[in-house]
């Protein structure tokens, strides 16, 4: 996992701090401080793996040379607690490849800090062993310089003005004034601005490795969470607790941690109990719903709310119609509820089934019933035919024995007797299988089929009387469930009949009112 550290101090003259000596610290290179005439080196240091200054434009060349460079810094600042150079220690991702540190601190350096004007001198660090601590030491100028390469002070004299735009002179005798620094480069805002440049581009360089860890350089609390921040030890501290020997910070640090693991339990216990109580509030849910949806599908709710929707539905009919329609619905649901408990029929899908169900013992009663009728009409077809050709046979024959052709068809017309003749023999001759079959076993093969015919249309018919009572009882569930087509179907309009006949009702009942009213006066005076 990346390590967010980031830290900015500033070289100051105050704490007897050098800028020479610190870039001898950072770069591994023996420099001469012309301040206090002593050479700066760090032979202990180790693990420096990359060095280079970066100029802006107008910077003079000759600052390439880092001794140059640092002592002419410390040159121009004359005061004893002038500030000498900014000073920024970062965390390289242990993920990208070594070989990519340099690119990305110089690409860093370069868009947040040469572009505005400051000289930039990084150096990478990559201690033993490498590849478990790599970093960054990079050193800014705190001045800037004009066109020429030259350095330019840090804040000027500003005079203040009154309302009338004038100076203001103080009692000694001197204007009042202020100092407003040069460039803006000390305002706090930049230290945000660039903590963020830098989570960004680290968090680019991740992704374009394909590595799934991302760096997040804001505090806990800004990120939200409830972890408190561990103190940094130092490299002192880190080598007395490596040696076994225990310290304040490292003890303080010890305590965060538990006191962290302790909350996370805490946190990760809510977090699962509060899983627990959404899971619950959802099943209750699923529960409700399950039971509106039940009781969405109960026939009797169904029912009542087809009856209130044939209500409002007569709204714009006479009372009386109004009155008539209501009385046939509660009529026909009533009957239709008895006839439901009657089948153990509850709900939509009971229906539906129930339909089903009797739509297929109709079409087996039928499939039993169509062979025997078929057969039923062939033993007529045949015994018809047989009695044809009985009375027809001395007439066929007669016009068997006519030789004319004209004579026989003249014959023919007015002799119908030939065509019946002619008609029953080609009837017998298409079932030969009957042909030995006397007359008194088909009639009796007839009766049989008759009979098994008429106990099928039994049950036959009480199906059939099942289906259209739960055809009409569908259709009134439909009518009341939402989003199907019997739900969209326009009201029906009272028959013009009924109009009129009502409205004539209401006109004669209006007449006979007064007339019954004043027979009722009179009979409580006498």
């Amino acid at each position: 996992m990346p390590c967010p550290h980031n830290e900015i101090t500033i070289v100051q003259r105050s704490q007897r701090q050098s800028a020479v000596a610190a870039a001898a610290y950072q770069s591994g290179e023996k420099l001469f401080c012309e301040y206090d005439q002593q050479v700066k080196h760090y032979p202990e240091k180790r693990g420096i793996v990359h060095n280079e200054i970066l100029l802006p434009a107008n910077a003079p060349r000759s600052y390439a040379d880092r001794n140059t460079l640092w002592n002419a810094a410390e040159a121009v600042e004359k005061q004893w607690n002038s500030q000498l150079a900014r000073r920024w220690v970062l965390t390289i991702p242990r993920e990208i490849p070594p070989d990519q540190y340099a690119v990305l601190v110089r690409e860093f350096c370069e868009q947040q800090f040469v572009s505005k004007g400051m000289i930039a001198d990084f150096a990478i660090h990559d201690p033993h062993p490498p590849g478990h601590n790599p970093h960054a030491h990079v050193m800014l100028t705190m001045r800037a310089m004009d066109e020429h390469g030259k350095w330019l002070p840090k804040s000027r004299k500003v005079y203040d003005l009154d309302e009338n735009g004038e100076r203001i002179k103080l009692p000694s005798g001197r204007w009042k004034s202020h100092k407003e620094d040069t460039v803006d480069w000390n305002d706090q805002k930049y230290c945000e601005i660039w903590r963020h440049e830098w989570e960004v581009i680290q968090n680019r360089y991740l992704e374009a490795n394909d590595r799934p860890e991302r760096v997040d350089l804001r505090s806990y609390a800004r990120q939200g969470l409830d972890i408190i921040p561990t103190v940094h030890e130092g490299a002192a501290v880190r080598q007395m607790e490596k040696r076994g020997i225990q310290t304040n910070i490292g003890n303080l640090n010890r305590e965060i941690r538990a006191a962290n693991r302790l909350m996370k339990s805490i946190r990760q216990l809510i977090q699962n109990l509060k899983g627990w109580i959404t899971e619950l509030g959802e099943k209750r849910k699923e529960l409700l719903a399950q039971k509106a949806a039940e009781e969405a599908t109960l026939l009797p709710n169904l029912l009542m709310k087809y009856m209130e929707i044939r209500k409002e539905e007569r709204k714009d009919w006479t009372r009386a119609g109004q009155n008539r329609g209501t009385s046939q619905d509660l009529k026909a649901v009533s009957e239709a509820l008895s006839y439901l408990r009657q089948k153990g029929i509850s709900t939509v899908e009971d229906l539906e089934v129930f339909l089903e169900s009797s739509g297929k013992s109709a079409a087996d009663y039928r499939s039993q019933m169509k062979p025997k009728e078929a057969r039923s009409k062939v033993i007529d077809g045949i015994l018809a035919s047989r009695t044809d050709c009985k009375e027809c046979k001395p007439v066929y024959e007669k016009y068997q024995k006519i030789f004319f052709k004209k004579t026989k068809e003249k014959f023919k017309q007015e002799h119908p007797e030939v065509a019946r003749y002619a008609k029953a023999t080609a009837y017998l001759a298409k079932h030969p299988d009957d042909k030995d079959s006397t007359q008194k076993e088909l009639q009796q093969e007839q009766e049989k089929l008759l009979s098994e015919i008429a106990e099928l249309k039994v049950p036959l018919t009480e199906v059939q009387e099942d289906l259209k009572k739960l055809r009409d009882i569908r259709y009134w569930v439909r009518k009341a469930t939402p989003g199907t087509e019997e739900s969209k179907e326009p009201p029906k309009k009272q028959p013009l009949k009924e109009v009129l006949q009502d409205k004539a009702d209401e006109k004669k009942a209006q007449r006979t009112a007064p007339v019954q009213t004043k027979h009722k006066q009179q009979d409580m005076e006498l």
